[in-house]
């Protein structure tokens, strides 16, 4: 009987110079990958939403998730947090009514 060689394979993340989580060498976050399939996508489905990320790659990144799903949660939690406050501040400065003021204002304006 020929056995085969069993080993642990680390799951397909790195941190970007950000420290934004990616899934391999391309640009999808953990966080997209995740929340897609918390949302009910099947391993297919998030392939062919993001191509660039290989199926195998997808099923390792789920199965990791799955497997530290505390540790994973928290680290998104976090990131989540991240960026409602990077959204707020972004508001903060470009209130989106001012916004709107000044293009109606500009639209009645004669030309």
């Amino acid at each position: 009987m020929t056995s085969i060689d069993i080993k642990a394979t680390p799951p397909p993340l790195r941190f970007d110079g950000q420290g934004v989580c990616r899934v391999a060498d391309t640009r999808v976050t953990l966080l997209t990958l995740i929340e897609a399939f918390l949302e009910g996508a099947t391993p297919e489905e998030i392939y062919q939403d993001y191509p660039s990320v290989g199926l195998a790659d997808v099923y390792a990144v789920i199965a990791f998730y799955l497997g530290n799903r505390d540790e994973i949660d928290a680290y998104l939690d976090t990131v989540r947090g991240h960026e409602a406050h990077v959204i707020e501040e972004i508001k903060l400065r470009s209130p989106l009514p001012e916004i709107r003021r000044r293009l109606l204002a500009r639209k009645t304006q004669p030309v």
